[in-house]
């Protein structure tokens, strides 16, 4: 029979041992060894059978095995002492603590659809979530006041199994908070504490605030599984990604509008500070804006001002280099979830919808786009790498009309990831004998050296003797899941003796795990079958591959390359040497990441926005081979790793494209990899081998970390966004939108007519300098209100000005009877080669954050530049 309600019934902690649920319900312990340790020391079998859970060990242990440790004056001094350290890691100062003079914000408020904390709280799917859980953890460790704000999804993700034939097969596991490491947020009444939206129709959605205490983070997740939801509200949180468009919509308005209530209701309860900052990773969480506009309109500011104050609190990032993968909703099915008769209705429809549609040339106009909206309600947005960053400014320069890419105010801070999280405890031990335990912690945990220059003091020995320990340790994990995959699959226990001869301790091993959507091209490695059983078939120099990864439930072209790929690895003949294993997540990541020699990841270029799985490979001292794309474009040296030839030209097709660069990877690991890694120097170790190691761990290490990318987010985005954010009293909001109002509405009236310089002649000699004056209309603006600009640099061959210089002008006198103004100023030919200029006037204030900003520009007309003499070559 089947229960009808299950629940879990706890053993009452003996008062010794009261320290144990504090130390379980905070998520640190998923990244500090010394509380895991304590945890396995209660059962180690139990805490075996739990998954390294601390909630379901407590939550199984026996009371006869608690009543004894209770009398263990060992254990109760080991966890004495680990609760004291947890108590000074939560409340002792940190490097936040030491920026006062930088005057950074009192809190800040970060949503993201999905966290990857631990893999005992399942609400992740991939890279997006896993980066937002080490970014709470860096924060963490770094004492930065930053608050999460996600959603509780009763069923996660999805688990993934295969079929007999290699299809994906997706499984959706029931969820109770009460079995996951969370307690519910409670109203002084102690009642549960929740958060209401309005619905069309009268109806309402209603969610429950959960806590997870990540460090000295809070993680709040909305649950809509609540009595007072009728049955479709009740499914609103049911599952990451799942759902059509309204289902999703719905998510994405509970995530902005509920988590900033949620994140109000937590600031209230429990005294933290109020978030002065507001940061959307990705443009699902963008509805935040319209909830903070329509607070301060409950204080008496008009949308416009409102608008502005809220821009210059909030960040965004976005993390998608493709159109395809932003949400995108129909106009009308936002415009029936907002107004009078349903959520926000003292905003008026209108407005909201125009935050989101897309109304620049190529955008389809009956569709509101997240992002779009993203950039429109935060003054500071990133990519999450350089080239990324380049991509973003491209694929959204509509958004900034008149303004070159490089121009558009959307800056990079490269993603990072947390070392303590990833890195094998054989690794931070090996770093502690060398460097002692506290700088080890610093080192990982903080960052903020260029090199790890203690890496050189390591003997080859000890580096190699490490990277058989890890290998090893993967080959025994592998074997285990395979086992387990096959048997789930169907296969009988005397048709799988084979795998206890599944890889080799000894082998070149390469890791390849990622999300399954085609632009990251799974199956690459198999465009030459016959090449690539040469590489795993070689009798000197052989190669190990596993690989492990999800398609989206809704993509059977992802599900159709997990198929080919596992099929090709079920053939007898490789199947010791490849292996793919299913239901990839955090728990199977840190022990392939170590284990792994080399790092493959080979996307289409530029679509890969980072692609942190290879930082985590790189602090274990595992090599990359990469194609030129996300982080490795931007770190990559042959010191460390090797770089895939891309073919990305305009005329290469893409299966053309595929072939060649499978071509490139198998000469790759033909000739240098394979060759690097079996050679033996006099002392019989693979001393150029090792030697790569060693640079990858001294120079990649404190690049990667998720420490420094914390620090630059605080630095250059949270600090300058919490400024503008004070500097935006009512009255200046008030100024600055009234002087955006009446300059757009002037802008069509300022021109540039007429450039000259001091010299017509098309050659000069560097050094030479040009006075230039120029005649512009104003219109209704004053001189105040503009800036005129010369844009000067070399040219290409189609006249386009790059790496361009941009100098003002200054006006010389008052306006003539025409009404028009002269502006004047010098221009130093400080470049060899053909070099061009032009002339622009730009809005100016001094509360905007970009001079793009408003996104109005003025250049000569036609006319105005053939007497401009704007080339010289």
């Amino acid at each position: 029979m089947k229960a009808i309600r299950r629940f879990t019934v706890r053993p009452v902690l003996p008062e010794a041992l009261h320290p144990l649920s504090e130390l379980a319900r905070n998520l640190r312990w998923s990244w500090h060894a010394e509380t895991r340790d304590l945890f396995q020391s209660v059962d180690p079998e139990r805490w075996a059978a739990s998954d390294g859970d601390p909630v379901r060990l407590l939550g199984s242990v026996s009371a006869e095995r608690l009543a004894e440790l209770g009398e263990d004056r060992r254990f109760l001094r080991r966890l004495a002492a680990v609760t004291d350290d947890l108590r000074d890691y939560v409340t002792g100062d940190r490097w936040y603590q030491a920026q006062t003079a930088s005057e950074p914000p009192a809190a800040i408020a970060y949503f993201s659809p999905e966290f990857g904390i631990t893999a005992a709280l399942p609400q992740y799917s991939g890279g997006l979530g896993i980066l937002a859980g080490d970014h709470l953890k860096a924060a963490s460790d770094l004492g930065v006041p930053l608050i999460g704000v996600g959603l509780l999804y009763r069923h996660g993700y999805f688990r993934q199994t295969l079929s007999r034939d290699g299809w994906q097969q997706e499984h959706y596991p029931v969820l109770d908070p009460h079995e996951l490491p969370l307690v519910p947020l409670r109203e002084d009444d102690g009642t549960p504490a929740q958060v209401s939206l309005a619905l069309p129709g009268g109806r309402a959605l209603r969610a429950r605030i959960w806590l997870a205490q990540v460090g000295r983070v809070p993680l709040l997740l909305l649950d809509s599984d609540v009595e007072e939801n009728d049955l479709g509200e009740r499914g609103v949180t049911d599952r990451l990604y799942g759902g059509g468009s309204e289902h999703r919509l719905l998510q994405e308005m509970l995530l902005g509008i509920g988590g900033v209530r949620a994140a109000r209701t937590y600031c209230r309860l429990t005294g933290h500070a109020q978030p002065e900052v507001f940061h959307t990773n990705e443009g699902h969480a963008g509805f935040l804006g319209l909830e903070r506009i329509a607070e301060l309109g409950d204080e008496g500011l008009d949308f416009a001002a409102a608008l502005e104050t809220v821009r210059a609190g909030t960040v965004f990032t976005t993390h998608t280099p493709v159109p395809a993968g932003i949400d995108r909703f129909d106009r009308e099915l936002v415009a029936r979830h907002f107004g009078p008769d349903a959520e926000l209705p003292r905003i008026d429809v209108e407005r909201i919808l125009g935050l989101g549609m897309e109304t620049y040339p190529g955008g389809e106009p009956n569709l509101f786009n997240m992002a779009v909206m993203g950039l429109r309600l935060g003054q500071r947005a990133n990519g999450v790498s350089l080239l990324h960053g380049q991509v973003s400014r491209e694929m959204f320069s509509g958004l900034w009309p008149g303004f070159d890419p490089e121009e558009v105010p959307i800056t990079s801070v490269t993603n990072g990831v947390h070392a303590p999280t990833w890195v094998a405890p054989e690794v931070i031990r090996l770093g502690s004998r060398q460097l002692g335990p506290q700088r080890t912690e610093d080192a990982l945990a903080v960052g903020g050296t260029e090199r790890w220059d203690g890496v050189a003091e390591i003997a080859d020995q000890e580096i190699w003797d490490l990277r058989r320990v890890l290998r090893e340790q993967l080959v025994l994990e592998v074997r285990s899941r395979l086992y387990a995959s096959w048997r789930q699959r169907g296969a009988g226990t005397a048709e799988l003796g084979w795998i206890d001869g599944v890889l080799d301790p000894d082998v070149l091993t390469i890791g390849f795990a990622r999300r399954v959507p085609s632009y990251k091209r799974l199956t690459l490695m198999l465009r030459d079958r016959d090449r690539l059983m040469d590489l795993l078939l070689h009798p000197e120099r052989p190669i190990q591959i596993v690989l492990a990864g999800k398609a989206h439930p809704a993509d059977d072209g992802g599900k159709r390359l997990v198929q080919e790929l596992v099929r090709f690895a079920d053939d007898p003949r490789v199947r010791h040497r490849i292996v793919f294993l299913p239901d990839y997540g955090m728990a199977m990541a840190q022990k392939l990441y170590p284990g792994c020699d080399i790092w493959l990841n080979n996307p289409l270029r530029p679509l890969e926005a980072c692609g942190t799985s290879g930082m985590k490979a790189a602090l274990n001292g595992c090599l990359n081979l990469s194609v030129l794309d996300g982080w490795w474009d931007e770190w990559f040296q042959p010191d460390f790793g090797w770089a895939i030839p891309t073919a990305d030209g305009t005329a290469t097709d893409d299966d053309r494209r595929d072939d060649l660069e499978a071509a490139a990877l198998y000469d790759l690991l033909e000739q240098r990899v394979t060759p690097r890694f079996y050679e033996r120097g006099q002392d019989g170790l693979p001393d150029r081998w090792i030697e790569m190691v060693r640079q990858t761990l001294t120079h990649l290490g404190p690049k990667v970390l998720a420490g420094r990318m914390v620090r630059e987010y605080v630095e250059r985005l949270y600090t300058p966004a919490a400024h503008a954010h004070r500097s935006l009293t009512a009255d200046a909001a008030r100024e600055l939108a009234a002087w955006k109002s009446r300059v757009r509405a002037a802008w069509p009236q300022v021109t540039v007519d007429h450039v000259e310089a001091s010299s017509a002649t098309t050659t000069a000699e560097l050094g030479t300098t040009l006075s230039l004056r120029v005649r512009v209309g104003l219109g209704a603006l004053a001189p105040d209100d503009v800036e005129v600009q010369a844009v000067a640099g070399r040219v290409d061959s189609d006249d386009r000005i790059e790496d361009a210089t941009c100098v003002p002008l200054k006006p010389a006198g008052g306006p003539d009877v025409e009404g028009q103004w002269v502006y004047e100023g010098p221009l130093s030919l400080d470049r060899t080669g053909p070099f061009g200029y032009t002339v622009r006037i730009l809005p100016t204030h001094r509360l905007l954050a970009s001079s793009a900003e408003v996104g109005v520009v003025a250049v000569p007309s036609e006319d105005g530049r053939e007497g401009a003499g704007v080339l010289l070559r």
